[in-house]
């Protein structure tokens, strides 16, 4: 621990702030003790509006020091905003998280990272694609950011780490609190092989519904270009897709997400097959994005990735999908 304690710890937990106030508050003070000695009526000041509600600074610190040594037993970590650690690219957006809380290691900054999101419930050829399409990255040392959810995420997750990449999965809870359940091993499996899970919320913080979209902006702020492997008219990827624009990152809407025959059933594309109206890129394969950032595909014959009917198949089954 630093001069300036558990300041930061302090700052994130106290309510009633945004994000961008909760940065500029750190910014002006330079230790536990500064923030202490000041009244709300100081805060409100430096902030420039008035805050709603009385505060318990007491009450806030001693849930920041708890927050501290449950980081400790659980083996999470965090860097702040003005660490040199701190991913350089979501730096840059408007309202970075003023701490970032993780397990296992902070990707590479000197690599790009290519964000992959979709549905909870894709049709099988979407499932394949976003697999085939991390797994391919992967193989060419780029990393994929996630958001641990069913169905696209989790796929994109596992072609990341069978391609050989150290995927990062971002999280709507803390960093002990893996959601959904059915993905523990996932996470596991991430940890185990070099990547990370990494979130704004501090330890122990369950996942409400309004974190995700929050989360959402650091899955795209991470990534130099995302891809939407499918989504319906409303869908919490749509918002990464518009987070995607505002931090002017490529934003690539996957084929299989846009139309084609999947027998009987229907499924909901409108999101997909908007953004690429609007003008996104559609892409058939990672070597559209590795063409684009003018990396060489550095995939071995015998680790040709499979993909087609079988594929489809294999994941349908892993998903509960009918095909």
């Amino acid at each position: 621990m630093n001069e300036r304690g558990i300041l930061d710890l302090i700052i994130i937990r106290l309510p009633k702030l945004s994000v961008r106030e909760k940065i500029f508050l750190s910014e002006m003070l330079e230790s536990e003790t500064d923030l202490i000695r000041k009244s709300q009526s100081d805060i409100e000041h430096i902030i420039n509006r008035k805050i709603p509600s009385l505060w318990n600074l007491d009450a806030v610190r001693k849930q920041a020091v708890r927050d501290a040594e449950t980081a400790r037993l659980r083996e999470i970590k965090w860097v702040a905003l003005r660490d040199s650690a701190y991913p350089p690219l979501l730096r840059e957006i408007y309202d970075p998280p003023l701490l970032l809380f993780y397990r296992g290691r902070l990707p590479n900054p000197e690599l790009p990272l290519a964000g992959i999101v979709g549905t909870r419930k894709p049709c099988p050829r979407s499932a394949a694609q976003a697999y085939d399409i991390a797994k391919e990255l992967g193989q060419s040392g780029i990393s994929v950011v996630s958001g641990l959810a069913k169905g696209i995420d989790a796929m994109a997750h596992r072609g990341n780490i069978d391609g050989g990449a150290s995927t990062v999965a971002v999280l709507g809870s803390g960093a002990d609190v893996i959601y959904p359940l059915t993905n523990r091993q996932l996470a596991r499996r991430i940890l185990e092989t070099g990547g990370a899970v990494l979130t704004e919320y501090p330890p122990g913080t369950s996942p409400y519904k309004w974190n995700f979209p929050a989360r959402n902006r650091i899955i795209s702020g991470l990534s130099r270009g995302v891809l939407i492997a499918e989504a319906p008219q409303k869908s919490g990827s749509l918002i990464t897709a518009g987070f995607a624009l505002e931090q002017n990152r490529e934003l690539w809407v996957a084929s299989a997400g846009t139309g084609g025959n999947d027998g009987n059933k229907v499924f909901d594309r409108r999101g997909t097959e908007k953004l690429a109206e609007d003008g996104a890129q559609v892409i058939n394969s990672a070597s559209d994005i590795l063409t684009a950032w003018n990396i060489k595909k550095n995939v071995r014959e015998s680790e040709h990735i499979a993909g087609g009917p079988d594929m489809a198949a294999s994941l349908a089954h892993s998903l509960g999908i009918s095909i």
